[in-house]
């Protein structure tokens, strides 16, 4: 059987942002989506030890909650109302967008890849974890 063919990939790194103003940010989340593979999903990563060091005072519950709420949309829940009922390049775009609030993505970055799991684990492994 021949191998699959690489496939184009995009993917958003989740960043806990605790302070804006001083410009610090852990990586706590990883998204891939690949359409072709009619694959989007998120894993993430909250070490309450890293947080610490970077903002004591910050309440991880709260961060844990945000985290849960966007990993139900992203996985289309449909507890999680409209966003997750929308298509998956919609929900993708959805978590990429910018914005101001603690939990923030990266630039979309892109890629090619014959399977989106095992680009996911890797790229989670080397940037998350």
């Amino acid at each position: 059987m021949p191998a699959e063919a690489e496939k184009p990939f995009a993917y958003a790194i989740l960043r806990l942002v605790p302070c804006i103003e001083r410009g610090e940010s852990l990586n706590v989340g990883l998204c891939l989506f690949c359409r072709q593979f009619d694959f989007l999903e998120l894993r993430t990563h909250l070490d309450p030890e890293r947080v610490a060091a970077v903002a004591p005072e910050l309440d991880t519950g709260s961060v844990s909650r945000q985290l849960e709420s966007i990993e139900a949309v992203i996985s289309g829940d449909p507890a999680a109302g409209a966003l997750a009922a929308m298509p998956q390049s919609e929900r993708f775009g959805w978590l990429a967008a910018p914005s101001s609030t603690v939990i923030q993505a990266s630039d979309v970055h892109t890629g090619l890849t014959a399977s989106p799991e095992a680009e996911l684990e890797r790229l989670f492994s080397t940037l998350v974890l």
